[in-house]
């Protein structure tokens, strides 16, 4: 059995490392099954891709398209344009896609189109927010997909609620939890911590990237002078993402307490938002390794796909909302946060439950 497995973005990386892993591992064991890795090139970063390769010891692409940047119609035909002409020079068995990126939706309808098998992890996860690109790419991927691995219940019930055969549908857990987990040990400060002199649960990280915080610039100047204002007791350490970075450039927006530092790797990032004393995002990612690391997680979006890290974790929505997130500072600032829990099968196995899942469709 032949599986590519597509990356593309960021997000994609931590999701493909355990994936290859267990691959591996049940072909030592005897069983016939091969993977290719495409990388889309959708994100070209260094510290955005080839980082995440070394850091997490995941083997370099096969093919790298080197798609890169342009308009969600551009970047999504030029995914689709080069990874036709990689299907035909490398049939497969079995397409893998993983998340909600551009590439995710754009290589599962080539699969389709060309009759190859798609599986999709991360399956039937929702925001509901049909403004949000990743919410299309979900339902398109999900539209086409023929084996579904599903991180929680509430992607489940989703799938459910659409019509998809509950015997397509494989509750595996959550693959970027078993990277989290397997480098727990191996996460390292970064510099700025000496820098900065940072203390353990003495200060807090931020990203922000969505188009609805950053993309107007009185918004993105008065989301940022809350935070600050509210935050001012705390170092606020603010990896920029590239995007984010173009925005910020020309406007005045320098406070004592805020601390603007490049994309981190991995495993600098990850050490920083365990030892936080909270985490401010319009990441769906970070929500999760919050949740598991058992880190405040105030989140600047008004929907989520992952209710689970509001329910039961540590994550709660406040939008751009400014007296949400006034209300989420002060529950922080005085104590108060609620305590969260680990979701079901967020244990670091769910990449080996999805090649037992192949192993068993596929009569390997």
């Amino acid at each position: 059995m032949n599986v590519t497995i597509i990356a593309g973005a960021r997000p994609n990386f931590m999701k493909i490392a355990p994936i290859i892993d267990a691959i591996q591992e049940k072909k030592a064991q005897g069983f016939n099954i091969n993977y290719r890795l495409v990388h889309t090139g959708q994100h070209y970063d260094k510290n955005l891709s080839d980082t995440f390769f070394k850091e997490l010891n995941i083997p370099f692409p096969d093919i790298n398209l080197e798609v890169k940047s342009g308009t969600q119609a551009e970047q999504t035909a030029a995914i689709m344009i080069g990874f036709e002409k990689e299907l035909q020079q490398n049939p497969c068995d079995l397409v893998m896609v993983v998340g909600d990126v551009t590439s995710t939706m754009a290589c599962t309808i080539v699969a389709k189109k060309a009759g190859i098998d798609v599986a999709h992890v991360e399956a039937g996860i929702r925001s509901g927010d049909m403004n949000m690109p990743e919410e299309i790419n979900r339902i398109v991927t999900d539209s086409l997909t023929d084996y579904f691995f599903t991180t929680s219940s509430y992607a489940n019930a989703n799938l459910a609620n659409l019509g998809v055969a509950q015997s397509n549908v494989f509750f595996v857990g959550n693959v970027m939890i078993d990277t989290l987990l397997k480098h727990a040990p191996r996460l390292k400060k970064p510099q700025i911590w000496e820098d900065l002199k940072l203390e353990e649960k003495k200060y807090m990280v931020m990203t922000l990237h969505r188009p609805s915080n950053v993309d107007e610039e009185n918004q993105l100047k008065n989301l940022i002078h809350q935070i600050v204002t509210l935050g001012k007791d705390y170092p606020i350490i603010f990896p920029v993402h590239p995007r984010t970075k173009k925005l910020l450039e020309g406007l005045d927006l320098n406070f004592e307490n805020l601390h603007y530092v490049e994309p981190l790797g991995y495993l600098h990032f990850n050490y920083l938002v365990k030892n936080a004393f909270a985490m401010l995002t319009d990441s769906g990612g970070i929500t999760e390794e919050t949740t598991v690391m058992n880190v405040p997680c105030i989140t600047l979006r008004d929907s989520t796909e992952r209710p689970e890290t509001c329910d039961i974790g540590t994550n709660i929505l406040v939008g751009n909302d400014t007296n949400k997130i006034e209300a989420a500072f002060a529950n922080l600032l005085s104590g108060n946060w609620k305590q969260g829990q680990t979701p079901e099968l967020w244990d670091g196995h769910a990449a080996k439950r999805i090649t037992d899942c192949l192993v068993e469709i596929y009569a390997l």
